[in-house]
């Protein structure tokens, strides 16, 4: 999972680019990077760790021009290796820079195609560069010296025949400006927008509207399944389908924990969904469990809130705050082994006593990934005094791998993977589980937007909407994603080499 961002201003663009990515530093806490453009001359920042952790004054003051992109991450595919950050760069045609959202299915096929038939060399494990690359081909097949407008166009359509999979992109052409594109089902998010200033429209892209929000952009729209959006040097936007065929298959699970509540995808506000998400498993209890001795309800901080709330509500019963969250330690599902996620899930958390002491309790959050979470706030809130703990998940099991850009490679490392919801329940420990229906869900999430003619629900039902995903390819993914392959690399330092930053 990630977060990209694009500018093309009338003024500077570092400080709106690090801002932006900080809003969006919850997709992704490994590694951030901005390149900007100043004439023909690049600025490239980028490394491990967190916004501000990657970015000091110094780097900011190199980060010249009037447009840029910018780029945080979860590694999906390839390796955790700092050359693995983003934005890469490829030089011809014309100085190309890409941050790209997403995976590829079809990766190893076109690193054969690019080096075979193209004589492209890919330094790293990452389909990111892969796309840079199949882009930056299509392109030079012009084989012009100006480029024009609808070169642009033509090219992401060559993208578009070639590559499989998701990919929301963003990508800076030197000299020209920043183009935004997006996979012909739409999975991953991508909207732009535009804000007014004293010199002309400034405009921007990024993976979700509250980084405009934040910038003062109004919101345009999405960028449609197979769209391009192309903003150009001198201020003004130029947008194009590309695909020959298309279809709106958005993430669901972008509005079950990824993106913040106060995002709006695909025109769906992230926080009405999940009201009705709370509106749904409410009623999913009081069906099932009709004589509950539920005392309170409290979630699990933050993601699940929203539908926590709404399910008090509606079952009647107290809200309460319970855990405490601390901000500083990151998304404990997407952290590499099962020792730091145990010690990070006690570090994140703390128990308020008087909430749980002598009390039947129903915690709510937003999903059940591999359990570890769920499992060590259970034990919290029973030595916190809890008669019961029950437990209640706003989204369907999670039994199968993801495979367009969130990084659950492994179904043996899923906790419903071969269990019932019944054993899922005992193995968190648990007095009764209630998972939500997955016909539920998906009226939660699509009731406003009659446009999308499906859900990629692929971690709850196994079914990938690009059709193209194979067993082999599942278990290749497994043996090279899995926490135990992550350990190998990690344990041998094996760190990729790639260019040198300039800021």
């Amino acid at each position: 999972m990630c977060g990209i961002i694009g500018i093309v201003a009338h003024g500077p663009v570092n400080q709106s680019l690090y801002d932006g990515l900080t809003v969006l530093q919850h997709r992704g806490q490994d590694a951030a990077g901005i390149i900007t453009s100043d004439g023909q001359r690049l600025h490239l920042r980028k490394n491990k760790g967190l916004v501000r952790d990657v970015f000091h004054t110094r780097h900011m003051l190199r980060l010249h021009g009037n447009m840029g992109i910018g780029h945080v991450r979860y590694p999906t595919a390839g390796c955790e290796s700092s050359a693995e950050a983003q934005p890469f760069y490829v030089n011809s045609p014309y100085g190309i820079s890409l941050a790209h959202n997403g995976n590829l299915t079809n990766a190893n096929k076109l690193k054969q195609e690019l080096f075979q038939e193209d004589l492209r060399q890919i330094n790293t494990d990452s389909d990111s560069e892969v796309l840079l690359n199949v882009f930056a081909h299509e392109l030079q097949q012009h084989g012009k010296l100006r480029m024009e407008v609808d070169d642009v166009f033509q090219a992401i359509s060559g993208v578009h025949r070639r590559c499989r999979g998701a990919y929301a992109a963003v990508a800076l052409i030197t000299g020209y400006g920043v183009v935004a594109f997006r996979d012909p089902r739409g999975i991953r998010p991508l909207v732009y927008g535009k804000r007014e200033s004293a010199n002309g429209d400034d405009y921007m892209v990024a993976s979700e509207s509250v980084a405009l929000d934040v910038l003062g952009y109004d919101l345009i729209d999405d960028v449609a399944p197979g769209e391009a959006v192309f903003v150009t040097l001198d201020g003004k936007l130029h947008k194009q389908q590309c695909a020959e065929k298309t279809s709106s298959s958005p993430c669901i699970f972008e509005y079950v924990y990824l993106a913040r509540p106060d995002s709006i995808i695909d025109n769906i506000s992230v926080y009405k969904a999940r009201l009705r998400m709370g509106n749904k498993l409410a009623a999913k209890i009081r069906s099932l469990r009709p004589d509950h001795d539920i005392d309170v309800v409290i979630p699990i901080p933050d993601t699940s809130r929203t539908s926590a709330l709404q399910l008090a509500n509606k079952l009647g019963i107290k809200y309460r705050e319970g855990f405490i969250k601390n901000r500083y330690i990151g998304r404990t599902f997407i952290m590499p082994g099962q020792q730091q996620r145990k010690k990070s899930v006690r570090q994140k958390l703390n128990a308020i006593e008087l909430e749980f002491r002598d009390k039947n309790v129903l915690l709510v959050d937003d999903s059940i990934v591999r359990g570890t979470t769920s499992s060590q706030i259970i034990d919290m809130a029973r030595e916190a005094g809890a008669r019961k703990v029950y437990f209640a998940s706003a989204a369907p099991p999670v039994r199968y791998q993801n495979v367009y850009g969130i990084d659950m490679p492994s179904s043996d490392e899923l906790i419903a993977t071969g269990r019932t919801d019944e054993e899922v329940g005992e193995e968190i420990g648990a007095d009764w589980l209630v998972f939500q229906n997955m016909d539920d869900l998906v009226s939660a999430v699509g009731k406003w937007n009659k446009n999308i003619e499906q859900f990629d629900t692929s971690v709850f039902t196994g079914e990938y909407v690009t059709g193209d995903v194979s067993g082999d390819y599942l278990d290749a993914l497994q043996s090279s994603r899995s926490d135990a392959a992550k350990k190998d690399r990690r344990d041998k330092d094996e760190e990729v080499i790639d260019l040198h930053n300039t800021a």
